[in-house]
C-alpha cells in the first residue's frame, strides 16, 4: 500500500467565505480534487467534491476584539489563507452589528432543547503512544489473530483511524479488516472488556452515519451488541452480590468484637488480667480466622471495593459505546422493532440503577424515543421505570434533568403511570422545579396531564404548584398568557381547595381585572370553574356581577359571552338582587332571543338555559320570565333537543323551579303544556332526569287535583304494562305448574289483589292511598337529602345531566 500512496494525489481549495444566515457563524466553501497519477506524473482519474465548514462564533458579542477574533479565526482554520484576513474582520464585524433575526432566537431555543448524548471519546486505558496510520493496515490486521493483547492494540490503532470520518469509506473497503474484527468480537468479546470495547467503538464509528448502518447489519454488531449488554448486567449483579457478602462478613464480626467487649466489663470472672488477655486473645482468634489469606477483613474489603469499582467504570465504558451504537441503529424503526423483540427496554431500565451520568443520559435518550411507541410505553409500565426515575428528578446534571423529565412527559400521556409518578411522590418535585427557566415548559406539560384527573387535582394543595401559577400570571402582565400555564389553572380550578386557594389575598381581582381588560376566553373560563364551588368563594363573585352582565350584552366573540354568562349562572347566591340585574342590564330579550334554536351555538343556549334556571330562584324573576313568554320558548326547545340528555334536564329543572313558587306555579300548569311534556320524560332512562320530573310532578299533584289523578293514572299504567310483559314473556314450565296450583287459566292471579282489584285494570289507582316508586326507583325514608330539595342547604341546580356536581368531593377506593 506504500507504493501505492505516491500515484495518489489529493487537493483542497478554499472558495467563497460568507456569514451563516440564522446564527453567529462564518460559512466557508472549500472544493477537494481528489486525482489519481500514472507513472509519468500524468493524472489518469479525477474527482471532485464541493464542501463547506461552519466556524460557530457564539462568544462573539458588542464588546468583542474582532480583529483578533479575526485572527484567531485565520490562524486555526487552514482553509483560510492569511490574505483573507479582511474578508474575515469585515464579516465578523458584520456579524457583530447584525440584529438577532426571530428566526435565529427559535433555532438557538430549538438546539437549546434538543439534549442528545455527548459524542464518545477514546476511554482510559484505550490511549497509545503511537500514532495510526491508513497506509499500515494490513500490519493492524494481523495484529487480530495474534494473543489477547496483540488483539487489543491492534483494534486500538484501527480506532484512531476509524474516528476520523475521512477515514472511514477507505475502511468500508477494507473486508478483510471489517470480517476480522466482527470475528475477534463474536470470540474473545468475554475474555477483555477493553478489547469489546475497542470493537464495539470501531463499529460505533460507522453507525454515526446512516449510509454505513448496512455494514453494521452485515456483521449482526447490533445482536452482538444485545448479548453483550446483557451479559454485563448479569455480571454487575453478581459482582454487587460478592461485595454485598463481604460487607455483610465485615459487620458480622464487628458485632462480635463488641460482644466480647461488652461481655469484658460484665462478667466479674473476666476484669482481671488474665480474664482482659483472654479476651483480647479472642478477638484477635476471630479476626485471624475470618481472613486467613487476606489479612484483615477490613483490608481485605477495602480491596474489594476498589476492584469493583475498576471494573465497574471499565463495564460502564463498555455499555456506554453499546448503547450508544444501539441507539443509532434505532433509527430504523424495523431494527428497533427487532431490539425491542429482544427486550432492549428490560435491559435499558435495568442500567437505570447506575450512578454514571453519562451513561444515564445515553439510556434515558435511548427509552424517550421508545417511549413514543405503545408497546415500548406497556412495557417501561411493568418495570416500574417511574420508580427509577423518581430518583434522578432533582439532580445537578442539567442535561440528565431535561431528559428525564421529557422522558416522564413521555411517559405521562398514560394514566396509569400519572398515578404512579403521584404515589412515588414526584408531584411536589415537579412543583418546585417551576422556577427552573430551562425545564419550566416540560414540568409545566407533566403537570397538566396530573391535573386531568379529578384524583390528583386535590393533591396540588399540599403543595406550593398554586402560588407560583399565580405569581406567573400574575408576571406575564399584557402578553398572551402561555397554553400550559392557563390549562393547568383551569383544570386546578375545578377543585374546591384549589379555587379558595386562587382567591385568597387579592387573587380573585387580580384574575378579573385582567380577564377583562384582555378579554382572554381561557383565563375566564379559569373563573367560571372558580365559580362553581359553594363556600367562601362564591359571594366574592358579587362585587363583578354588574361587570358580567355588562360583558354578555356586549358584541364580543361568542365564546367570551359563553364564559361570562356560565361565569353568572354559576352564581346561586341568595342575597343577590337577581330582578335588579335582569331589569339593569335588560338580559331578559337577550335570553328569550338566543332561546330560539339555531339562533347561536349549541354550548350557549345550554348556558343559557341554566341562566334562566339559576335566576329563576328568586319569586319576583321568576314572575318576570314567566310574563316574558320564555317558557312556551322553552317548550319550543325542548321540543327542537329532546334527544339531548343535557338541555332537557336543565329545562326540566327550570320548570321545576317555576312550579316550586306559587307566583309562577298556575302559569307552569294551565297556561302551558309543561305537565303533559314532564309525565312523558317521567320514564326517561336517564337519572338525572327522573329525578327532577319526579320532583317536579309530586309539586303539580299536590297543587292540581286534575293532573294529580293523570299522573297517578300514568304511574300505575307504567307499572301495570312492565307487570304484564313480564307475564306475558314468562314461558311456564312444567316442573313450575305446582306454583300455581295447576291452574294455569287464572292468570289474573299475578296482577290482582286478591280479587278486589279486577285482572283489567278498570279500578282506578286513586284505590291507593300510598303512591308508588317509578320505574324500579327505590326511595328511602331516611334520605332527605334530595339534591333537588330546596329545604336543603344546597341550592339542588344539576350540573349536569349525568349526576355529576364539580363541587363535590369524590370518592375513590385505593387499593
Amino acid at each position: 500500500m506504500q507504493d501505492d500512496a505516491r500515484y495518489l494525489k489529493r487537493k483542497v481549495t478554499a472558495g467563497s467565505l460568507d456569514v451563516h444566515p440564522t446564527e453567529k457563524a462564518l460559512v466557508v466553501h472549500y472544493e477537494v480534487e481528489a486525482s489519481i497519477l500514472g507513472e509519468d506524473g500524468g493524472p489518469m482519474l479525477g474527482e471532485r467534491k464541493e464542501g463547506q465548514k461552519i466556524i460557530r462564533v457564539k462568544s462573539l458579542c458588542p464588546t468583542t476584539d474582532v480583529a483578533a477574533l479575526a485572527r484567531k479565526v485565520v490562524e486555526e482554520c487552514k482553509l483560510i489563507p492569511a490574505s483573507r484576513l479582511p474578508q474575515v474582520e469585515h464579516l465578523l464585524y458584520y456579524l457583530q452589528n447584525r440584529k438577532s433575526s426571530p428566526v435565529e432566537g427559535k433555532v438557538e431555543k430549538k438546539e437549546k432543547r434538543a439534549v442528545k448524548p455527548k459524542d464518545l471519546t477514546p476511554f482510559e486505558g484505550m490511549e497509545l503512544n503511537e500514532e495510526a496510520s491508513i497506509t499500515r493496515m494490513e500490519e493492524y490486521v494481523e495484529l487480530l489473530y495474534e494473543g489477547i493483547p496483540e488483539k487489543i492494540r491492534g483494534s486500538a490503532l484501527i480506532l484512531q483511524l476509524a474516528r476520523n470520518p475521512d477515514n472511514l469509506e477507505e475502511l468500508l473497503h477494507n473486508e478483510a479488516a471489517l470480517g476480522a474484527l466482527a470475528r475477534v468480537l463474536r470470540e474473545d468479546w468475554k475474555q477483555s472488556v477493553d478489547l469489546a470495547t475497542s470493537i464495539i467503538y470501531i463499529f460505533f464509528c460507522f453507525s454515526s452515519f446512516s449510509q454505513f448502518h448496512t455494514v453494521v447489519s452485515h456483521y449482526k454488531i447490533g445482536a452482538l451488541c444485545m448479548s453483550v449488554v446483557e451479559h454485563e448486567l448479569k455480571r454487575y449483579d453478581v459482582w454487587r452480590e460478592e461485595l454485598r457478602k463481604k460487607s455483610k462478613a465485615y459487620i458480622l464480626l464487628f458485632k462480635a468484637v463488641l460482644c466480647l467487649y461488652s461481655l469484658s466489663w460484665l462478667a466479674p470472672d473476666l476484669c482481671g488480667l488474665h480474664g482482659l488477655h483472654k479476651t483480647v486473645s479472642l478477638m484477635l482468634l476471630c479476626i485471624r480466622e475470618s481472613a486467613p489469606e487476606n489479612g484483615s477483613l477490613r483490608r481485605d474489603q477495602d480491596k474489594a471495593l476498589r476492584k469493583y469499582q475498576g471494573l465497574l467504570a471499565k463495564q460502564e465504558q463498555l455499555l456506554r459505546v453499546s448503547l450508544y451504537l444501539l441507539l443509532n441503529l434505532a433509527e430504523d424503526t424495523r431494527t428497533e422493532l427487532k431490539m425491542r423483540n429482544k427486550n432492549i427496554v428490560g435491559l435499558l431500565v435495568r442500567v437505570l440503577e447506575r450512578d454514571d451520568e453519562e451513561l444515564l443520559v445515553l439510556v434515558i435518550s435511548f427509552l424517550k424515543k421508545l417511549s413514543i411507541f405503545l408497546e415500548n410505553k406497556n412495557d417501561m409500565a411493568e418495570l416500574d421505570t417511574v420508580e427509577r426515575l423518581a430518583r434522578l428528578v432533582p439532580c445537578d446534571h442539567e442535561d440528565l434533568l431535561n431528559l428525564t423529565l421529557r422522558l416522564l412527559l413521555n411517559l405521562s400521556f398514560d394514566s396509569g403511570l400519572r398515578a404512579k409518578m403521584v404515589e412515588v411522590g414526584l408531584l411536589p418535585k415537579l412543583t418546585a422545579l417551576l422556577g427552573d427557566e430551562s425545564n419550566r415548559q416540560v414540568v409545566m406539560r407533566i403537570l397538566y396531564h396530573v391535573s386531568m384527573d379529578d384524583r390528583f387535582r386535590g393533591m396540588f394543595v399540599y403543595t406550593d404548584c398554586i402560588p407560583q401559577l399565580m405569581q406567573m400570571l400574575y408576571d406575564h402582565g399584557g402578553e398572551d398568557i402561555e397554553a400550559e400555564l392557563i390549562s393547568i389553572c383551569i383544570n386546578l380550578a375545578a377543585n374546591k381547595m384549589n379555587a379558595q386557594l386562587m382567591c385568597e389575598g387579592n387573587g380573585l381581582k387580580m384574575l378579573m381585572k385582567r380577564a377583562l381588560k384582555t378579554k382572554d376566553c381561557l383565563l375566564m373560563k379559569m373563573i367560571r370553574n372558580i365559580s362553581q364551588h359553594e363556600g367562601p368563594t362564591k359571594p366574592l363573585f358579587i362585587d363583578y356581577v354588574g361587570d358580567l352582565a355588562a360583558e354578555i350584552r356586549t358584541e364580543e366573540e361568542e365564546e367570551w359571552v359563553l364564559e361570562c354568562l356560565g361565569t353568572l349562572a354559576n352564581l346561586t347566591i341568595p342575597d343577590l338582587d337577581w330582578e335588579l340585574v335582569l331589569k339593569e342590564y335588560n338580559l331578559v330579550p337577550f335570553l328569550k332571543d338566543k332561546l330560539k334554536p339555531g339562533s347561536a351555538e349549541d354550548d350557549l343556549i345550554l348556558e343559557v338555559v341554566i341562566m334562566i334556571g339559576t335566576v329563576s330562584i328568586d319569586d319576583a324573576c321568576a314572575v318576570m320570565l314567566a310574563k316574558s313568554g320564555i317558557i312556551p320558548a322553552l317548550i319550543e326547545l325542548l321540543n327542537a333537543r329532546q334527544e339531548d340528555d343535557e338541555f332537557v334536564c336543565q329545562i326540566v329543572y327550570v320548570f321545576y323551579q317555576m312550579v316550586f313558587h306559587q307566583a309562577t306555579r298556575d302559569v307552569i300548569i294551565k297556561d302551558t303544556q309543561a305537565p303533559a311534556y314532564l309525565i312523558d320524560l317521567m320514564h326517561d332512562k336517564n337519572t338525572e332526569i327522573r329525578k327532577v320530573c319526579d320532583n317536579t310532578l309530586d309539586i303539580i299533584a299536590e297543587y292540581d287535583e286534575e293532573w294529580g289523578r293523570k299522573i297517578q293514572s300514568e304511574k300505575f299504567r307504567f307499572h301495570n304494562n312492565q307487570w304484564l310483559e313480564m307475564v306475558e314473556s314468562r314461558q311456564v314450565d312444567e316442573t313450575e305448574a305446582y306454583l300455581y296450583d295447576n291452574d294455569n287459566d287464572r292468570t289474573d292471579l299475578f296482577y290482582s289483589a286478591d280479587g278486589i282489584t279486577p285482572g283489567d285494570g278498570s279500578v282506578s289507582p286513586d284505590f291507593f292511598s300510598d303512591l308508588q316508586s317509578q320505574n324500579g326507583d327505590s326511595h328511602h325514608a331516611g334520605d332527605v337529602n334530595d339534591i333537588f330539595d330546596q329545604t336543603s342547604s344546597s341550592t339542588g341546580r344539576p350540573a349536569t345531566a349525568y349526576g355529576f356536581r364539580p363541587d363535590e368531593q369524590p370518592f375513590y377506593q385505593y387499593s
